[in-house]
């Protein structure tokens, strides 16, 4: 048994570590541990000198967007310290079933980074209408610890801000109003596989943009305006918005849709333009119809091809897309140089129309096919859009969405006095026709949808074989007797 004063000595170990975490658990359960910790930094922040660096939203010259501010937002708001703050906002995130943490005016942020100490100030100035003003990051940093971590600091914060940006990456489409960017969610499924296109002029796209995004350092050398630019040109219908939409999800690119009607002057356009983020396009529609004599000049012409040239000094890659009707008349606009590449979208032929059979009804060979071609080779036309409509429409029935497409094209065609061919003369190569009490999914009669030539040709062929009426296997679209 051991001697006595070493129970003593045990048991008065005992009470002094129970004493010693029941005043730790009282700590932490109350706000003197917050006390205790708030007066120790108060006392080491009277000791040592400190530093403080400014972030503003905008650049003070230029009144650009402040692409490192965006990104120090991203970090602090990540931060558990925000988590932790005695006070801080609510707000709604991307999807509406998430909230986030956003400081609040003057709210300071704690960090630690390398065993360092630093705080980030909100700081928000209003103006005599409580309207937002300015915005900025005050960020306050001990004298001692600056040479050591400031460097790695903000590499950190280069880095954290790329991860949350990559995860939380979300594709927008800006609009202008009242000289200032307005967004939406940018949900667009085109992709380049899915645009009725040249293969071989879509593999040179690709090609083009993929070498422009590894190019910074060439056109830093050269002495040029990280940029490209494109001009698409055709009728209405071509293509073209989709096109813009499969090159934005491709890179990963915000759009931005410049307005020109608008843009109230030169200036106003400039600022619009300065305040656009990097890894973007920017957008002109219908340019031909500001660049031509006829225009409304709202905005100088000499504005207009500054920016074109690509002469606003922007800090990160950009892309320029202009779109237009047709380019007669304002070629001299468009020198080389000026627009880097022009791509035509034309009306629809038959290998487009090929293509849109396979991505609309599912058919890479019909026994409509050679009908449809022989249209098209009669010059007879019509936009992509305006039959990818058609399919759609009827997309639960191939069969019936081409002869919609057939009549579609006869139409146009006789309209346009364009001599457009009917169906063969021989039985065994006319497409066979349902009976005329059938009709499609959407309640309308086959003669709805077939020329009256057709159904004149129909009608006689009936009175000839009524001893042995026709009828359409919907499966096989043959004739069977």
């Amino acid at each position: 048994m051991p001697p006595m004063w070493v129970v003593n000595y045990l048991l008065i170990c005992l009470s002094i570590i129970c004493l010693i975490f029941l005043v730790r658990i009282f700590l932490h359960r109350t706000a003197l541990i917050y006390v205790v910790r708030k007066w120790v930094e108060w006392v080491d922040d009277r000791v040592h000198l400190h530093h403080h660096f400014k972030v503003p939203e905008l650049n003070d010259s230029t009144q650009q967007e402040n692409q490192f501010y965006r990104r120090v937002s991203l970090y602090l708001n990540s931060l558990p310290s925000l988590e932790d703050s005695d006070f801080t906002n609510l707000v709604s995130g991307k999807n509406p079933n998430n909230i986030v943490l956003s400081p609040d005016d003057d709210q300071v942020i704690h960090d630690t980074f390398l065993g360092a100490r630093l705080s980030w100030v909100n700081k928000i100035q209003r103006d005599d209408k409580n309207q937002i003003a300015s915005r900025s990051f005050l960020l306050r940093i001990m004298k001692k610890d600056k040479r050591r971590i400031l460097q790695p600091y903000f590499q950190h914060i280069h880095t954290v801000s790329d991860d949350i940006e990559h995860r939380r990456k979300e594709l927008r489409i800006y609009n202008n109003s009242n000289g200032k960017w307005k967004s939406v969610v940018f949900n667009h499924p085109a992709s380049f596989d899915s645009l009725v296109m040249d293969p071989a002029l879509k593999g040179k796209i690709r090609l083009d943009l993929e070498t422009f995004i590894k190019s910074k350092e060439y056109y830093h050398k050269i002495g040029r305006v990280w940029r490209r630019s494109y001009l698409l040109y055709g009728p209405s219908g071509t293509g073209k918005s989709s096109f813009i939409a499969a090159m934005a999800n491709f890179l990963n690119y915000n759009i931005y849709n410049v307005n020109l009607s608008q843009v109230v002057d030169d200036a106003d356009l400039h600022a619009l333009l300065l305040r656009t983020s990097c890894k973007s396009l920017i957008v002109v529609e219908d340019l031909d119809l500001h660049v031509s004599e006829k225009s409304r000049k709202r905005i100088t012409s000499s504005a207009l091809l500054n920016f074109m040239d690509g002469i606003l000094n922007f800090d990160d890659e950009r892309i320029m897309i202009f779109t237009m009707n047709v380019k007669d008349g304002i070629d001299s606009a468009l020198r080389p140089g000026r627009i880097d590449v022009h791509i035509y979208f034309p009306m629809c032929d038959f290998n487009s129309f090929k293509g849109l059979a396979s991505s609309y009804l599912g058919v890479k060979e019909h026994k409509l096919f050679p009908q449809v071609e022989e249209i098209f080779q009669s010059g007879t036309t019509m936009s992509p859009a305006e039959i990818s409509e058609l399919m759609l429409v009827n997309r639960s029935s191939p069969s019936r969405a081409l002869k919609s497409v057939i009549s579609a094209l006869q139409g146009s065609g006789r309209k346009s006095g364009k001599v457009v061919p009917l169906a063969s003369d021989t039985v065994a190569s006319s497409p066979a026709l349902p009976s005329m009490a059938e009709e499609d999914d959407n309640g309308t009669g086959w003669k709805d949808t077939v020329p009256k030539e057709f159904r004149k040709l129909y009608g006689l062929l009936r009175l000839k074989s009524s001893k042995k009426p026709l009828s359409l296997d919907h499966d096989s679209d043959t004739i069977q007797r």
